[in-house]
């Protein structure tokens, strides 16, 4: 495996300049299963070597309990690296194993606190609102969030799961330098509308669960082959005749590994970042994984180039997906464009 550190791109107009491909780091502490933490620290340090320097993670993951994990390593290499977290997921007041919105003044800024706190740094470099509370106009969340730029809290804004017009709307009050949201192989709405506002307002796109949470890779086929209390066995995608169905539509990568001598992994990460150049943007994708092997294979994606014939047989791939992203996409960008 090559040691070459990947190529770089800008987040943003006037943000720091990135491995052209992040790590999300979510799973190692939520979600997913067990994990091992020093294999998830090695990770980590594998992935600098490699150039990745975008670190994805956020105050819901694990309530915190992601943060805290990360702090050391982010201390030890602070002006190496980007750090992004998010806010806007709490805890139900009267179910702690529930989940509310909250994009209120008074409640981005015990976040933002808490956060700061947590990673044990003095600036948050990206600073995204994690989903979109309709009840609060959108213009006095990004207003709060533009305070705490002023303040030195936060350098950046970044926004989650938000329509095109969100982002226009926002953008409005202050620079937006990132959307976070999932794009892959298997989801590919945001392409209608949110794509081409963040090109036109020079907005960074940082796809997340670009191997369709780990689907793609053909590492499950289903959600009884996950352990018990993994996050994907209630997702609709993974579960009965959708999940056999689904499994169907990896074939055509396959094809397109075999030609690359890749794995299906590889080849559904260079389709996400040769939407840089299809789209007319830049791209950042945010894989996650807990596997210093994992990340070499992942970066290694970065220099596979697609030819139009293959990029023409994985095409249709996105519009016979069975099944939603969420069980409740009321809280995606899709369930309100």
């Amino acid at each position: 495996m090559t040691d070459s550190r990947i190529a770089t791109a800008r987040l943003g107009a006037t943000g720091p300049e990135v491995g052209v491909q992040g790590l999300g780091c979510m799973g190692m502490s939520f979600a997913y299963g067990p994990s091992d933490a020093d294999e998830s620290r090695a990770t980590l340090e594998r992935a600098l070597e490699l150039g990745v320097t975008l670190y994805d993670t956020a105050d819901a993951y694990g309530a915190g309990e992601n943060e805290r994990f990360l702090s050391p390593f982010f201390r030890a290499h602070r002006d190496e690296l980007v750090i992004a977290t998010k806010f806007a997921l709490a805890i139900h007041p009267d179910d702690p194993t529930r989940r509310i919105i909250r994009n209120d003044a008074p409640y981005i800024r015990q976040c933002v606190e808490a956060s700061l706190k947590r990673l044990d740094v003095d600036v948050i470099d990206l600073y995204y609102m994690h989903r979109r509370d309709v009840n609060v106009p959108l213009e006095e969340t990004v207003g709060v969030m533009a305070e705490l730029v002023d303040e030195g809290k936060i350098k950046h804004l970044g926004l989650s799961e938000v329509t095109g017009a969100e982002l226009r709307t926002a953008h409005a009050v202050h620079p937006i330098t990132a959307v976070q949201s999932e794009w892959s192989l298997f989801s590919r709405d945001i392409e209608a509308k949110v794509v081409p506002a963040a090109r036109e307002l020079g907005v960074t796109l940082v796809p997340y669960s670009p191997l369709g949470r780990g689907f793609l890779t053909g590492s499950f086929a289903k959600a009884e082959d996950l352990t018990a209390g993994d996050f994907r066995r209630q997702q609709p995608r993974y579960t009965g005749e959708n999940a056999a169905a689904n499994a169907a539509l990896l074939d055509p990568i396959r094809t397109v590994a075999e030609a690359h001598g890749a794995t299906l992994g590889q080849i559904a990460l260079a389709w996400v970042q040769q939407r840089a150049s299809v789209h007319g943007l830049p791209i950042v994708p945010i894989p996650g994984t807990r596997k210093p092997s994992r990340v070499e294979e992942n970066t290694a994606a970065t220099r596979i180039v697609l030819t139009e014939e293959e990029l023409a047989l994985l095409e249709p791939i996105a519009s016979k997906v069975a099944g939603d992203r969420y069980a409740d996409m009321r809280f995606a960008s899709a369930g309100r464009e």
